[in-house]
């Protein structure tokens, strides 16, 4: 049973992955038909985002009121309803309503699921869990590209991915019975009281892991969204081969999310965040090192995108261990949080000082929130470890 319910927890990490890279393939051809400027997608995601940091914080008060198991399941339902809404919408108005439960049901099932698979399950699935979320965001776009080649439209991409996401929202339903079971065991941490968001924020080394985790998403989501501009405008490198090395980057975390999850268990979240940031260092300085040739910088950007791998998922997985497994689903969700607004806003904020400075801030960028992950992750582990002796 066990078995089973691992298999759907993977499935929904794929669903999960589903939605996200939907909008930025489909808005070069959604914003014409709209009559919308360019820039109108900026709107769309900020709301999404919005959404996704409400639900996270509310991630633990519903899983304590409703189970893992329902609230995926509604989570699911609430993107899949939000997809379709979207296949339906013919203005930005209608876009901009759908965003709202697109962004909820984005946020409560990445905190919920990432809790349980935290509580319950080997830091390997963790690291495989986070990789097919990762199959899941490189298909969604094949999915928008043949709709929009074949010509049945963005609003069939939307569509297809909606009914791939009810799918999953009956299987989930079906499965509810295995979440209980699971749940209703009383010595299940899930199911003891836990400390709310101000009580968890006062938690000792709390406030060190939302800024490495806010840092890590900052620092992944403006190295893959401005890869292909440093290169193309600051390396001379030709458009076609800097988007080329752009998916790298996303590739070279989801392979190394694979890899990572065999060698976890071996080698403990600590030891794999701390590899993670020595390759991210190691690509940041090909990056910078003027060797006289574009190829150093296409190297660091996939060994960037390899040192980013093992970090979010040994975060996660470590929060149980370092901070009370009754607390883990309040701080996971906070966490969550923290992440998305890393990743809504700095890479705009990048954008803004790369237009008064130019694109050669791109590696010191990334530099400023490399450092300040390793000084903030290096600093909770003293005081995890000052709080077990």
């Amino acid at each position: 049973m066990i078995s089973l319910l691992l298999v759907i927890i993977y499935i929904a990490f794929i669903s999960l992955g589903l939605p996200d890279s939907l909008l930025g393939s489909a808005w070069p051809v959604m914003y014409s038909e709209l009559g919308v400027p360019l820039s109108y997608m900026g709107m769309l995601s900020m709301i999404i985002a919005f959404g996704t940091i409400v639900s996270s914080l509310m991630s633990d008060f519903l899983t304590k009121k409703l189970g893992t198991g329902l609230v995926t399941t509604i989570s699911v339902f609430m993107t899949a309803a939000a997809m379709f809404g979207f296949s339906m919408s013919d203005s930005y108005v209608l876009l901009c309503i759908w965003a709202v439960p697109y962004g909820l049901g984005a946020g409560a099932i990445d905190a919920a699921l990432n809790n349980y698979v935290a509580l319950h399950f080997a830091s390997r699935h963790m690291s495989w869990l986070h990789c097919f979320w990762g199959v899941g965001a490189s298909v969604s776009p094949y999915i928008m590209g043949y709709c929009l080649t074949s010509g049945a439209g963005w609003k069939m991409g939307y569509r297809s991915v909606s009914i791939i996401q009810i799918i999953l929202t009956v299987m989930l339903f079906l499965s509810l019975p295995m979440w209980k079971k699971r749940s209703s065991d009383e010595n299940n941490p899930e199911n003891k009281a836990s400390s709310g968001i101000i009580s968890s924020l006062k938690i000792t080394g709390v406030p060190l892991v939302l800024i490495t985790f806010f840092s890590y998403c900052a620092l992944e989501s403006t190295a893959g969204l401005w890869a292909s501009s440093y290169l193309c405008e600051y390396k001379g490198v030709s458009e076609e081969t800097a988007a080329g090395f752009a998916s790298l980057f996303y590739l070279g975390i989801t392979a190394g999310r694979f890899v990572c999850g065999f060698i976890s268990e071996r080698f403990g979240d600590k030891n794999l965040i701390r590899f993670g940031l020595s390759v991210i260092a190691a690509g940041i300085m090909l990056l910078i090192l003027p060797l006289g040739s574009y190829m150093s910088s296409l190297a660091g950007l996939i060994i960037i995108g390899l040192g980013c791998a093992p970090i979010y998922p040994s975060i996660i997985h470590a929060t149980p261990s370092n901070f009370g497994k009754e607390n883990s689903q309040s701080i996971i969700g906070i966490q969550m949080a923290s992440a998305y607004v890393g990743t809504t806003f700095m890479p705009p904020l990048f954008g803004f000082l790369a237009g008064k400075i130019g694109l050669w801030i791109y590696p010191v960028y990334l530099i400023v929130f490399a450092v300040l992950m390793i000084i903030m992750s290096e600093r909770l582990n003293s005081v995890v470890r000052n709080e077990t002796e």
